[in-house]
């Protein structure tokens, strides 16, 4: 083994080490990561909330046993992967040993210490968008068209896991145009590479289409009510918090792109990063939707500084540039992971508030950061959906019926009767929904904004009706959830069922 692959393990080794040891053992899995769990019990070409990769992932997880470990070992793996394409990015840039370890440094603590902890399309993001970077350096580099299909592969299997990979191409085509490199628009393998892009992710599109193309829908709501409260300027500012100990390497990469000579042939990516951000700010996105730019900058400006502090006095600069990504992980390791208590987090507010780090998509301030509170209550809320489940006299003509994917994900999750399976009208749960068997008794899963917390409209239609649980939590983001149960239905549940999945789906 050379040193250079030792030091690579060593790295590896640590970034997997920190993705387990960074969460408190107070919070469950987070919200989102619930319904992608279930997605392996529902495969198919697409999804409501995400493209198809996702759930192949999770069908892994479910083969490995489906435990807390494996949910995390995917994005940790991910990550470690990204490390590894920097590793190998600055290697073809002609870096040295310093550059390796200053950009493997750089990309390890960050805020992918923090995506990575989560089973979410994130983190194949990332990783897709550093991947496809390497492949343009690749073929700049040797001119091998073998690197366009390459390239192509890996945005096609990137667009399959999250939509969000299109800005790549939004922003690096007008740089392609004004760069010499705008000669490959010439190049036919170019369109042959972007055909198998295209077959690999038709299924896709079919599925979009046949579903009356779902996304569509889901970006306008995630519009109308979350975009819609996207500051820019604190968009832009989460860009530098996300890479700070590491900014100042990027900085460099930029100037490099622009002055340095033996980057001359790679100075599209220079104005690829202006007009990407450009349309991150045009469609007011949310800020981490950016974060897959920055793994290949830190590559160039890696390389840069090497060639910078290599020779004199400028050498004792290089422990100087390793530790400063170090220094600065130390405060955001105190705010920017969920390994604090509720507790600790609300006695501590005035640090998390200074951030920004309590401003939900609401816009508004909570008690917690959104994400630590959308990892609170859910173990307790299956165990008592569970509980109540288990009163009732006939199992299999039961519904548990919830109102949204977080907490049928949860309730899938961690159930331990297997003859419960919560459904919901939210996101994917409402295609799941069965109409195959009688239903003589239903339990309701409220959310706290529910309007009729009476159940006046449930009482005329089930021969009993009372509320059976609560799971209240002031730390979580749905601090009370009610479970009521519906005993005796007068009426054909299936069908009322049916005529509001129906209903919900035209609005959709």
């Amino acid at each position: 083994m050379t040193k250079k692959t030792l030091i690579l393990s060593v790295f590896i080794l640590l970034k997997f080490l920190l993705q387990y040891f960074l969460i408190s053992p107070e919070y469950d899995l987070q919200r989102d990561e619930y319904l992608h769990l279930d997605q392996a019990n529902h495969l198919a070409w697409g999804f409501v909330s995400v493209p198809p990769f996702t759930s192949w992932v999770s069908w892994l997880i479910h083969l490995l046993g489906n435990g807390v470990f494996w949910v995390r070992f995917f994005p940790a793996l991910f990550g470690a992967i990204t490390i590894v394409i920097v590793w190998k990015a600055i290697d073809v840039l002609n870096g040295n040993l310093f550059a390796l370890v200053l950009g493997a440094t750089g990309v390890l603590f960050c805020a992918l210490l923090r995506l990575n902890t989560l089973h979410q399309p994130n983190s194949f993001d990332v990783l897709s968008w550093t991947a496809f970077y390497f492949m343009l350096i690749k073929y700049i580099k040797t001119a091998n068209t073998k690197w366009l299909f390459t390239a192509a592969l890996f945005f096609a299997i990137g667009f399959l896991n999250k939509y969000n990979i299109v800005f790549l191409l939004i922003g690096l085509f007008p740089a392609l145009l004004l760069s010499k490199h705008r000669i490959v628009l010439l190049q036919p393998k170019l369109y042959a590479a972007l055909i198998i892009g295209l077959l690999i992710i038709l299924p896709n599109l079919i599925w979009q289409y046949n579903h009356h193309f779902p996304v569509i829908h889901h970006l306008k709501e995630l519009a109308e009510t979350q975009l819609v409260n996207v500051d820019r300027i604190g968009f832009l500012q989460s860009q530098l918090l996300f890479f700070i100990g590491s900014s100042f390497v990027i900085l460099a990469g930029l100037y490099a792109l622009l002055f340095y000579q033996p980057f001359r042939d790679y100075r599209l990516f220079f104005w690829t990063m202006i007009f990407t951000l450009a349309a991150f700010l045009y469609f007011r996105a949310k800020d981490y939707y950016a974060i897959g730019i920055y793994p290949i900058y830190i590559c160039f400006g890696a390389v840069f500084l090497a060639d910078i502090f290599k020779q004199g006095w400028k050498r004792y600069l290089q422990p100087v540039a390793i530790a400063i990504p170090l220094l600065l992980f130390i405060p955001f390791y105190q705010v920017g992971f969920p390994n604090k208590t509720p507790a600790y987090i609300i006695e501590h507010t005035s640090s998390y508030k200074a951030l920004g780090l309590l401003r939900w998509e609401d816009g508004k301030d909570h008690l917690l950061p959104q994400d630590f509170a959308d990892m609170l209550g859910w173990k307790e809320l299956a165990i008592k959906t569970d509980s109540v489940f288990s009163t009732l006299p006939d199992p299999d003509h039961t519904l548990v019926l919830c109102d949204n994917y977080g907490q049928a994900g949860a309730i899938n999750y961690y159930k331990k009767n297997k003859q419960l399976t919560a459904s919901s009208f939210n996101a994917d749960y409402i295609n799941w929904l069965r109409y195959d068997r009688e239903i003589k008794d239903v339990i309701l899963v409220k959310e706290v904004g529910d309007e009729d917390k009476g159940r006046q409209e449930e009482i005329p239609l089930f021969d009993t009706v009372y509320l059976a649980a609560q799971r209240i939590n002031p730390y979580a983001r749905e601090d009370t959830i009610s479970i009521y149960v519906l005993r005796g239905a007068k009426v054909d549940v299936n069908k009322r069922i049916k005529k509001e999945a129906d209903e919900k789906s035209q609005d959709q």
